[in-house]
């Protein structure tokens, strides 16, 4: 289903529409972009992401995993030792991700002006409005 047929109902997701909620997810944009570098054990990779639950990280890894994006190698030695790398499929996905990434910081300031001139104006209508409305 081409992403125009998209219903935003989320009612008939298909499934393209959920892997890029995956991929895209606030955790699952961190973990691709950071298994990029290289293979992350657990702990390294929550905290190099940073801020990030157990759970939430763990979650998100074994979704990317059933999505055939990471892969979990995990070693039979004590202490257990687990590493998280990127498939290839995953590589792709985390090119694609990081370069909207790299995107959002370079046009971070035109950002933030539209944000500023979008709540001058909706100040500016608000007031505006106000008036209005103690006039009538």
């Amino acid at each position: 289903m081409p992403v125009s047929e998209w219903k935003g109902d989320g009612e008939a997701m298909c499934p393209q529409r959920l892997v890029l909620e995956h991929v895209t997810s606030r955790w699952g944009v961190l973990v691709l972009i950071q298994l990029l570098d290289r293979p992350y054990r657990f702990s390294e990779l929550r905290r190099a992401i940073g801020r990030v639950s157990e759970k939430m990280l763990t979650q998100t890894l074994q979704t990317l995993e059933r999505d055939g994006l990471v892969h979990r190698d995990a070693k039979p030695v004590i202490p257990p030792r687990v590493d998280y790398s990127l498939t290839e499929l995953g590589r792709e996905a985390a090119e694609q991700v990081r370069a909207l990434a790299q995107w959002t910081e370079q046009r971070m300031a035109d950002v933030l002006g539209a944000r500023q001139a979008y709540d001058e104006r909706r100040q500016a209508y608000d007031e505006a409005r106000e008036i209005q409305s103690r006039a009538s």
